[in-house]
């Protein structure tokens, strides 16, 4: 691992990870291996993936929370430029940790990376101006499966950073904003899911 830090099972949710690359500078700059399949498998993370994306996003935008149905991905993501905050929520059926969130500042000053395993829900929001967000997948996109979370479903309790606004029973945006000022922004979509209690009956 000589070119990651890689911390295990944070806030003791199995398989979840934090890495951070070695990140090599000096007056003219910095230098950093954003990824090696090497150092991941000396860090016991023997991981193929098959698909990079890249999003864009202004500040106040909240995407998420997403997951795939049929078709689940292990996601390795980080930010390039601006700051979100990243968070991943079990829906893994049987896991201790079932329903349990941790969310992680990602930046493009810590270069920190988060690596959320498949059965994850996940989702970010955008502290910065804009954001530049890029994640590697470990299969490839498939139309029509993705499902989700409310992003404010009291029964997960996710404690957004920065964040304003009372819930009022629905994942609607609408009297949200940060704190200063700038208004939430969802898209449509994401303003219907249900909380987790009505998205998965069990």
């Amino acid at each position: 691992m000589g070119q990651i830090k890689v911390d295990y099972n944070v806030d003791g949710i199995e398989g979840l990870c934090v890495i951070t690359p070695a990140v090599h500078g000096d007056a003219r700059g910095y230098f950093m291996e954003t990824y090696s399949q090497r150092d991941m498998e000396e860090a016991g993370l023997p991981i193929v993936f098959v698909q990079d994306n890249q999003s864009m996003s202004s500040k106040g935008v909240l995407r998420g929370l997403h997951f795939q149905k049929q078709y689940p991905q292990t996601k390795l993501v980080r930010v390039i430029k601006g700051a979100v905050y990243d968070v991943a929520v079990d829906l893994r059926s049987g896991s201790e940790t079932y329903g349990k969130w941790h969310g992680e500042l990602l930046t493009e000053e810590n270069k920190k990376q988060f690596l959320i395993p498949r059965g994850f829900a996940h989702g970010f929001l955008v502290l910065s101006d804009t954001a530049e967000f890029c994640y590697k997948c470990d299969d490839f996109y498939h139309p029509n499966d993705e499902g989700g979370l409310a992003w404010n479903d009291p029964a997960i309790g996710i404690d957004w950073p920065q964040l304003q606004g009372e819930y009022q029973g629905s994942a609607s945006a609408e009297g949200y904003t940060l704190e200063d000022g700038t208004p939430l922004n969802l898209s449509d979509k994401d303003q219907k899911w249900l909380g987790i209690k009505d998205t998965f009956q069990f």
